[in-house]
């Protein structure tokens, strides 16, 4: 026994390290094919990027808010490490029964805290096993977070795990048997049961078991790495070593997801100049070897867990897109191109191949028949990304906020999508419409540009209030606050409502502010996120001249939105472009006003509300307490979140351009958003962004015309809602007092 223990165990010990160790080889390799990036782009800062590592790892931050997974996760994902060294026992006991290691082997404290984690790492795989069999796609259909993971993998990693840990509790039961353990102490307080079951068995028996048991457990583990070994893109079982090297690459070396800015198009690893761009500069992505090589080993790295499907509104609304299966298909591709490249391949702008015949005469035909294939294409086209996954993106920022590696799954539909508008002109024909007018007119609705100060007349004429233009009615220097009103907020009849309200509080609180008018023009955050870089450039560029114009003799450069859109472009990627500009948006700013006594709501406004935030506010960039204070400073009205909120909101189906293009898929995303409000049968649905307000205001209509809503149901931002309870209500008529009766 023991020699077949010995035999079988250092057999597979060989076999599956040379074949991780190849693997591992491979996988650099692969990841290296990946384009530059910037010079320290992703390695700056080392040590709050180490700081960063270990807080998402040891804390798991982003598994732990997944409640009762999260933790059995935790005890997964730190038991690999921690029981190292249960395998350095297991081969010494194939030599020796009773060995341990040296110095600390029988210390107590050791023992136990390898029992414990030997028990809560065991119990952790079975409690994930049964999540996922429970979650199995063929019961769930579309709403398991499971489907269309591979299944055979994942189950293996479980099964393999759990075998480990069933492994080292038995031979830590047949070591207090060996030793001839009586009764209940700490260094066998989880196995001593186990011990008391081995305790009538001879000592040969117990040695031979042990032989046994550790040579099942070398075996089982050195099978996994041999399985690694032999599936380089089994992102299910490499993440656990790749994801070290995932988060530690991640875009802000702050420690924050991916989210808020697009980073500028670079190519051969430095920005493009739009102004003058290099002759062979590459325009987005269209060959999956033009990804960064951060792209590669996000592709790499992820573990199939499904946790940004679950939260996609496109995937949820019937969408072709999950973030998820982009990723994978996206990985799947890659490594099966992978020999292809790694001989040299490749093809250049005109599509003609670079490579010599004798560097891809080794080339694996499939190999070869996959780099012919198109990044995006249609099923007809054996394309890798279909256009309709491609163009279902939201950007809302979910799947990135929810993944527990980091992977930047916005950054990638993006440079996939500047490729496809940019070089190819192939997007959805109604997003044409809108470029043309933000190239013609400086605003999506091609309007002229003096209708931009129509709402300035009507508020004139509705309350007296005069709004000033900066640098025409009111210097620079006397004004505590630019408004940057927005496309929406000066053009589209619903969102003119949020931006003369508040300006209406404004003048109310007393603040100096002033718009820049005709000046203005649309920030580009759509042109962007559809993927033209170089019309957001242009009017970004325009804007930011225009900015710094206007403020240059302001003492600060202060600047409020009530667009998250506009807000997030201009606090987060004018910067890019030279503008450096504090930012605030409309409900910091009231929240602010409230607490400073300037506005005092008063005035009750009776019912039930429910708050739908903002994906760009948000998730983007995390400002969630302010327009909920709001809510809760108004007297009368009664608050109740809807089940998706905050990090896990759902996307009223506008963002990533999305606004202008007709939804043709499943379920309309802004349909979705209000059914999930009606089931708390509110009076009033609030937010805080004029393109949720138009999405949401649109489904809720269609709503009362069938008869599912109730026609007092109202649709407003916090700033409509904060004026009602601001403003003084109207004084009752006096009432005549009656005639003294006669006599």
């Amino acid at each position: 026994m023991q020699l077949a223990a010995i035999v079988i165990s250092l057999v597979t010990t060989l076999v599956g390290t040379a074949l991780a160790a190849r693997a591992a080889l491979y996988i650099y390799t692969f990841v290296k094919l990946g384009a530059d990036v910037p010079a320290g782009a992703r390695t700056g800062n080392p040590a709050q990027r180490v700081k960063t590592v270990a807080k998402e790892f040891l804390g798991h931050t982003r598994m732990t808010t997944w409640g009762v997974v999260g933790v059995a996760h935790w005890f997964v994902a730190t038991g690999f490490f921690c029981l190292v060294l249960t395998l350095v026992t297991a081969f010494g006991q194939l030599f020796q029964a009773d060995w341990s290691l040296p110095v600390i082997g029988d210390w107590w404290p050791y023992e136990l805290f390898e029992e414990v984690v030997g028990l809560f790492t065991t119990l952790g795989i079975l409690t994930l096993i049964v999540v996922r069999l429970l979650s199995l796609p063929g019961r769930a259909g579309r709403k398991s977070r499971f489907a269309g993971s591979i299944a055979w993998q994942a189950f293996f990693v479980e099964y393999v795990i759990l075998g480990i840990g069933i492994c080292i509790l038995v031979l830590r039961g047949l070591e207090g048997a060996l030793a001839g353990v009586q009764h209940y102490e700490a260094a066998y307080a989880v196995s001593y049961p186990l011990v008391l079951a081995f305790k009538g068995l001879s000592a040969s028996t117990l040695e031979n078991l042990i032989y046994f048991f550790a040579m099942l457990k070398i075996t089982i583990s050195f099978t996994w790495a041999i399985t690694i070994g032999i599936n380089p893109s089994m992102g299910v079982a490499w993440h656990r070593f790749l994801a070290f090297f995932n988060i530690y690459f991640k875009r802000e070396e702050s420690g924050e997801v991916a989210l808020g800015e697009l980073l500028p198009m670079t190519s051969g690893g430095a920005p493009i100049d739009f102004e003058d761009p290099a002759d062979d500069a590459v325009f987005g992505v269209s060959q999956v070897e033009q990804f960064s090589w951060k792209g590669l080993l996000d592709f790499s790295t992820c573990t199939e867990c499904g946790r940004c499907q679950s939260q996609c509104p496109a995937w949820n609304t019937g969408k072709p897109l999950s973030p998820k299966l982009l990723i994978m298909n996206l990985r799947e591709h890659a490594y099966a191109k992978a020999p292809y490249l790694l001989a040299g391949g490749g093809k250049d702008a005109e599509g003609n191949e670079t490579a010599t015949a004798e560097q891809l005469a080794g080339v694996p035909a499939a190999a070869l028949a996959e780099a012919e294939r198109p990044l995006i294409g249609t099923a007809e086209e054996n394309g890798v990304i279909d256009p309709d996954v491609l163009w279902s993106c939201t950007t809302c920022g979910a799947c990135v906020e929810q993944c527990p590696v980091d992977i930047e799954h916005i950054d990638h539909i993006v440079d996939m999508r500047r490729y496809q508008v940019m070089i190819e002109s192939s997007f959805p024909t109604e997003a044409g419409t809108m470029l043309k007018n933000l190239e013609n007119k400086g605003n999506p609705w091609g309007m002229a540009t003096k209708a931009r100060l129509d709402w300035v007349k009507e508020l004139k004429k509705e309350t007296g209030i005069e709004v000033p233009v900066i640098g025409e009615d009111i210097d620079p220097a006397e004004v505590e606050y630019l408004y940057w009103v927005g496309c929406a907020g000066a053009l589209e009849d619903r969102a003119k409502k949020t931006t003369k309200a508040f300006a209406e509080l404004l003048h109310t609180a007393g603040v100096s502010f002033a718009i820049l008018g005709k000046e203005e023009s649309c920030t580009g955050d759509s042109a962007r996120r559809l993927g033209n870089e170089f019309l957001f450039q242009m009017l970004g560029a325009q804007n930011v001249e225009t900015l710094n114009t206007v403020l240059e003799d302001a003492p600060v450069k202060r600047i409020v939105a009530t667009c998250p859109h506009c807000f997030n472009t201009i606090a987060n990627e004018y910067p890019q472009l030279g503008g450096h500009f504090e930012v605030i948006h409309h409900t910091q700013l009231l929240q602010h006003l409230i607490d400073e006594g300037k506005l005092v709501p008063v005035n009750p406004v009776e019912g039930l509300i429910t708050y739908h935030d903002p994906c760009y506010l948000g998730r983007h960039n995390k400002v969630y307490t302010p327009p909920r204070e709001i809510i809760a400073s108004v007297p009368g009205l009664r608050s109740e979140e809807m089940h998706r909120h905050k990090e896990r909101g759902f996307c009223c189906g506008a963002g990533g351009a999305r606004m202008w293009m007709e939804e043709r898929i499943g379920k309309r995303i802004n349909t979705e958003r209000v059914d999930e409000a009606l089931s708390l049968n509110p009076d009033i649905i609030s937010t805080a962004c004029p393109f949720c307000l138009v999405m949401l205001s649109d489904s809720a209509n269609g709503k009362k015309s069938e008869g599912a809503a109730k026609e007092s149901l109202r649709v407003v931002d916090v700033a409509q809602l904060l004026l009602d309870s601001v403003k003084a209500a109207p004084a009752a008529p006096a009432e005549e007092p009656e005639p003294a009766p006669a006599g």
